[in-house]
């Protein structure tokens, strides 16, 4: 008979061991990772009427794991890319459960075969110049936290950090001397520096200047000094995109969160003709593939393409249709 393998015990180990101890895996990751088990554990303290931490690796089966996923997308309307992270989080722990529970390795295996969920992949949003203006504009300057949002968001559209990589940011991180530069630990624990542009420049210097509201804090902070947090981000945002939408109508139809203006800061360098793979390393992409995605999206760079092509036998140009009453004519 195969012995009980306690979940919660295998559970802790994962977190302490694989990730903390041998993976250093960065803060963003344990916390995404954290939260996915704790809705995981809620899930299946009301399915089987068993304590968290009574459970048993037994309890938690493929069975039981895709009902979880299910009522995530059912209960709390989530995408599918957001089931798939959640999947993710817990094919990483039946893969150290491997390991560490082999005699419970074909029920490990029916787990790892749950299969990630397909979904459509839409053209990245991203902003136009006279958007960002605009909700840049939009903070009320003449207050504290005005001076703050205005700060943070040029700071996101001309570099493209990540929302962790923004609110951690501390005055430390900032160089605004000669080579003015930003510089972030990224996804996967890569270091990288961002170059700032001058007026870039000039507004973080403006607002270092500011008195600090606690000891120790980060570069924006919330009201009370501490780390602003992601909810905080996107409140100020739409805040924005509310006030900026009157002087252009267009944000009224955007949903502007901090990953879109990551999006808007490639977009602008691909416009000016930087380099895929220098775009690549300016977002900290793993992989140079993960920027294809800016070059589907780039409408003007396609139409410049149709522009240098050339029919057979005749001479470039962009097509232009027959006059609209002719071409009805010829489609009788």
């Amino acid at each position: 008979m195969t012995a009980r393998v306690s979940f919660a015990g295998l559970l802790e180990r994962f977190f302490t061991e694989r990730l903390m101890r041998q993976r250093q895996a960065s803060a963003h990751t344990i916390a995404s990772y954290r939260d996915s088990f704790k809705m995981l554990l809620q899930f299946v303290q009301k399915r089987l009427h068993k304590a968290p931490s009574s459970l048993s690796l037994e309890d938690v089966d493929a069975p039981l794991v895709s009902a979880f996923l299910d009522d995530l997308e059912v209960s709390r309307g989530i995408t599918a890319r957001s089931r798939n992270l959640r999947l993710t989080a817990i094919h990483s722990f039946f893969r150290f459960a491997s390991f560490e529970a082999p005699t419970h390795a074909a029920q490990i295996a029916r787990v790892l075969a749950v299969p990630a969920k397909r979904f459509s992949r839409s053209l990245v949003p991203f902003l136009s110049r006279p958007e960002v203006d605009a909700l840049l504009a939009a903070p009320d300057q003449r207050t504290w936290f005005g001076r703050r949002d205005h700060a943070l968001m040029l700071l996101a559209v001309q570099t493209g950090l990540r929302l962790s990589e923004l609110t951690s940011l501390q005055a430390d991180d900032i160089h605004l001397g000669t080579g003015a530069h930003v510089r972030v630990m990224g996804k996967g624990r890569k270091e990288r520096c961002t170059p700032l542009s001058k007026n870039t420049r000039a507004v973080l210097t403006a607002w270092m200047r500011e008195p600090p509201r606690a000891q120790g804090q980060p570069l924006f902070p919330n009201a009370r000094g501490g780390r602003l947090s992601a909810h905080g981000m996107h409140y100020l945002l739409a805040k924005h995109v509310a006030t900026g939408a009157h002087a252009c109508p267009s944000l009224k139809a955007k949903r502007v969160s901090p990953h879109v203006l990551r999006h808007t800061t490639a977009m602008d360098l691909l416009r000016a003709g930087v380099d895929q793979s220098v775009i690549a390393l300016w977002l900290g992409h793993e992989s140079i593939e993960t920027t294809q995605m800016y070059l589907e999206a780039n409408l003007a760079l396609k139409e410049q393409m149709l522009d240098k092509t050339m029919p057979l036998n005749g001479r470039p140009g962009r097509y232009r249709p027959d006059d609209r009453l002719l071409g009805f004519l010829k489609g009788l």
